[in-house]
């Protein structure tokens, strides 16, 4: 095979990445299989979410929620159920409640998690007042992101929101077509306002939010 063909493949089938699931869990760690930045990232959505107004007995929805790391400081300030994780690898939420939550904790506050790699939402019961997707579209394929929010839609509550988290490119961009947990995917502003808008959202294009790792984010609340 030609070596500029060799490795146009392997860009475009993640062939030089860690291997997803229990492989690259045990490869990376649970936190560094997340991206790593534990406490800083963690802080930084905790942080976010409370200075737009979540409160204790809000519904929060995390979204690829991973090992928790929103859900170690989210789970003890909400109250006992209003925690709702959704996630694709178990490994890493079975690592998240035995690592890095206390039992105690735990029992008291009885996080609602459901694994799953088709965003069913209503497999948590529960209708949300925040959603938030950090560091999920930057992995995922046009088809994959619409199908969030079209499932989300009707798991948010009327007056609830939804925050989600993009690489920022100025120009339009061929993204791989197949989702890859280490693998990067990018969106024009234009193109992450209207995954929402053609869902049933208004979008609102917050943008830096001094993110690590320039991550930028959009606001969206149902029309």
């Amino acid at each position: 095979m030609n070596p500029l063909k060799r490795i146009i493949r392997k860009i475009a089938t993640f062939t030089f990445l860690d291997p997803e699931g229990d492989r690259g869990i045990a490869k990376r760690g649970h936190r560094g299989y997340v991206g790593g930045m534990w406490e800083e990232i963690g802080k930084l959505q905790f942080d976010f979410l409370l200075s737009n107004g979540l409160k204790p007995d809000s519904h929060l929805l995390d979204i690829a929620c991973g090992s928790l790391r929103l859900g170690v400081k989210a789970i003890p300030y909400l109250e006992r159920s209003h925690y709702l994780g959704i996630e694709k690898e178990s490994g890493l939420v079975k690592a998240g409640l035995e690592k890095e939550l206390d039992p105690k904790l735990r029992e008291e506050k009885q996080p609602n998690i459901v694994v799953s790699d088709s965003f069913e939402f209503e497999k948590l019961g529960k209708k949300a007042d925040f959603a938030i997707a950090q560091s999920l579209f930057t992995h995922l394929p046009a088809s994959r992101i619409d199908l969030c929010f079209k499932k989300l839609y009707p798991w948010l509550e009327a007056d609830g929101v939804f925050y989600a988290t993009f690489n920022k490119t100025e120009r339009k961009i061929n993204n791989p077509k197949k989702p890859h947990d280490h693998g990067y995917f990018a969106y024009t502003q234009t193109e992450m306002c209207s995954f929402g808008e053609t869902n049933g959202f208004t979008s609102n294009y917050i943008g830096d939010w001094y993110h690590p790792r320039n991550q930028v984010i959009v606001e969206y609340r149902k029309s």
